[in-house]
């Protein structure tokens, strides 16, 4: 990648569909994408497909051309372009198949994830959202929420979607007579966590459609209010879009304003850590004292 000179595109994108046989599937697309320098993360199940990739612009095209041609569920699927998209994103194809794109815990057999809630264009959404009536439920990380977030949106306190979808059940248990909008990054984790409300009982139920990447483009597009501040996190080696100029985190060791997400350079540790710049120099990239000292020379 660092001798290409063509500019790249980083580009996510999913679709929950049946699949009869995603080894199959996984290895023919996996030998057509090669061929045109894809790279990136691609998880395949019986459920779907969920890929987050970086493609030379100039075979943009053709990579639309050959995921919209391999199956019928995924002709004129929503490609969702990074915010940032400098295409330095992935530096090698990975393609996996899984028992599910999304791990959510779900061992309810009755439970069906294409009865999801209603889609929320970035114009709907702002709309809805400024009602009494309306809850925003963030169905991210905690470590996505604490750089960035909409305004007015409860956060889910979890590590993991899995941990995430029984607390929300919970927490927003009293609120069944209320407009419930769910969102996350690209809308994977949302549309699957509308399904689910609405399985344990939840009527008015919405999700932002695209998730903040399409929310922030169309709210730019339209020229309407952006509600999400600050950072949006992404799971590639940029680990952050910048929406807002906010900074609404802080340095996780010494408590000023940051929003740069890092990996403790211990590679034993690699724990995902706040750092502000003066940490990062003092503490070496680690994210203890601890850690600097267990450092491989």
């Amino acid at each position: 990648m660092l001798e290409e000179k063509e500019p790249r595109v980083t580009i996510s994108f999913y679709k929950y569909f049946h699949l009869d046989d995603p080894q199959q599937f996984r290895d023919e697309l996996y030998i057509k994408f090669y061929e045109i320098d894809v790279f990136g993360r691609v998880y395949i199940a019986t459920e779907g497909i969920n890929g987050q990739i970086s493609v030379p612009e100039n075979k943009k095209d053709r990579f639309k051309e050959i995921l919209y041609n391999c199956h019928p569920e995924l002709n004129g699927i929503r490609l969702n372009e990074a915010l940032d998209n400098d295409g330095k994103s992935f530096w090698v194809l990975r393609m996996k198949v899984r028992n599910k794109i999304v791990a959510d815990g779900i061992e309810d057999q009755t439970f069906d994830s294409s009865k999801t809630g209603k889609y929320l264009t970035a114009k709907e959404f702002n709309k809805l959202s400024e009602q009494d009536d309306t809850i925003v439920v963030d169905m991210r990380n905690s470590y996505e929420y604490e750089v960035g977030h909409f305004s007015n949106a409860v956060e889910i306190p979890s590590r993991t979607f899995r941990e995430q979808l029984p607390k929300a059940v919970e927490l927003l248990q009293n609120h069944k007579d209320k407009n419930i909008i769910m969102y996350c990054t690209g809308g994977i984790r949302c549309e699957k966590a509308s399904a689910y409300m609405l399985h344990n009982g939840f009527k008015n139920v919405y999700h932002v459609e695209g998730g903040i990447i399409e929310y922030v483009k169309k709210a730019r597009e339209e020229n309407l209010p952006l509600k999400f501040i600050g950072k949006n996190f992404v799971f590639d080696e940029r680990l952050g879009e910048r929406v807002t100029d906010d900074v609404i985190s802080k340095c996780h060791q010494c408590g000023a304003p940051s929003d740069r997400h890092t990996n403790c350079a211990n590679q034993k540790c690699h724990d995902l850590i706040i750092q502000c710049e003066r940490c990062a120099e003092e503490f070496k990239g680690c994210c203890s004292h601890d850690c600097v000292q267990h450092l491989v020379p």
